[in-house]
């Protein structure tokens, strides 16, 4: 049995899942986010009934989509070890007649994060690749892409939404901008993503000291940038078409692997606000790691380049890496009263 982090304590649905939501709002934010990271909890615990040989009646992984009137349609494994690390549910409702402003969807694709076992290795080959950049290449990011282009060719983009959490994040995010880039935007919700950027706060530096790192740090990449023609008018382009897109980011400030997002937020906030808006978009758009290990200028690995999103951040302390980087904080309601729109 492995450790599957920051998934939930239990996969036992009625003993550690959300609270029960007595009549369901699609415009409430909350509902949304108790559904698809139940959906995502249901993935964790698909492959830990898959490791523990739990199936039929024993099976713990089914109530967490059924609760909330989905059903599974497609399963995602790993062409290397076998495990299960995604999941298709179709909402099992007549959304087409749902009186709600937020169009419910028809079909969410559902990630899970790192789980450290025996039978789950090739979760670390992905972790490896995320401070280079490299994980657009990767052969689970090129299905779940696939898999995506396909229910949106079928069915349209308005009908599927896609959501992860840690290394699904990461997942769900790379084909959210993949699919935006392409101008077929899908509403997202992404749990403690991560970001190749050094978690400043973290490390208890002040936050003079953090702000001229990163004013040093965007000057160096906007100057390599032009030294290197960097081509900011196909770049623009990119940022035009994803700012069409606004995914909803779920951080907690004391993780750190998702916490530098929000840093990194305030730095574009301060570094407009100071008359310097061009160099930090310059600087965002533009990866040195990228470019060093061959990547492509428009590939959307960059994680944190996101010209606009909505961000719910987590200011609760919590004791442990298990609780701040956990996909169980965001079923309680109270974590909704910080959230910022960039």
């Amino acid at each position: 049995m492995g450790i599957f982090f920051g998934s939930s304590r239990s996969d036992d649905l009625s003993r550690d899942g959300p609270p029960q939501i007595p009549s369901f709002e699609w415009d409430c934010l909350y509902h949304r986010t108790s559904l698809v990271s139940s959906l995502v909890q249901g993935v964790y615990a698909m492959e830990r009934d898959r490791q523990n040989n739990r199936s039929g009646s024993e099976s713990l992984a089914t109530p967490w989509w059924e609760s909330f009137n989905f059903t599974l349609i497609k399963e995602f494994r790993d062409a290397v070890d076998g495990s299960i690390y995604g999941a298709v549910f179709q909402n099992v409702i007549n959304y087409e007649i749902t009186p709600n402003s937020i169009v419910p969807p028809r079909y969410v694709v559902a990630l899970r994060g790192t789980v450290i076992s025996i039978s789950t290795l090739n979760d670390l080959n992905y972790i490896v690749n995320l401070p280079f950049e490299t994980l657009y290449d990767g052969e689970k990011t090129k299905h779940v892409i696939g898999e995506i282009r396909s229910f949106v060719s079928k069915h349209g983009n308005t009908t599927v939404w896609i959501t992860g959490h840690s290394l699904g994040a990461g997942l769900a995010l790379l084909a959210g901008k993949t699919m935006a880039m392409s101008r077929l935007p899908v509403d997202a919700y992404i749990f403690n993503p991560p970001i190749s950027l050094i978690p400043l706060k973290q490390f208890g530096y002040n936050d003079t000291l953090n702000s001229a790192y990163r004013l040093t740090r965007d000057i160096f990449k906007a100057g390599i940038a032009k030294v290197l023609s960097f081509d900011e008018d196909q770049e623009g382009q990119q940022s035009t078409n994803l700012a069409s897109w606004r995914p909803h980011l779920f951080v907690n400030e004391s993780d750190p692997i998702c916490s530098e997002y929000i840093g990194n937020f305030d730095h574009i906030v301060n570094m407009t606000e100071a008359g310097l808006g061009k160099i930090a978009r310059l600087a965002a758009g533009y990866s040195v790691r990228r470019k060093c290990f061959g990547g492509e200028e428009t590939s959307p690995d960059h994680l944190h380049f996101l010209p606009s999103y909505i961000m719910i951040v987590n200011k609760t302390k919590l004791s442990n890496i298990y609780n701040t980087h956990g996909i169980q904080q965001w079923w309680n309601h109270q974590q909704f009263k910080v959230s910022y729109s960039y």
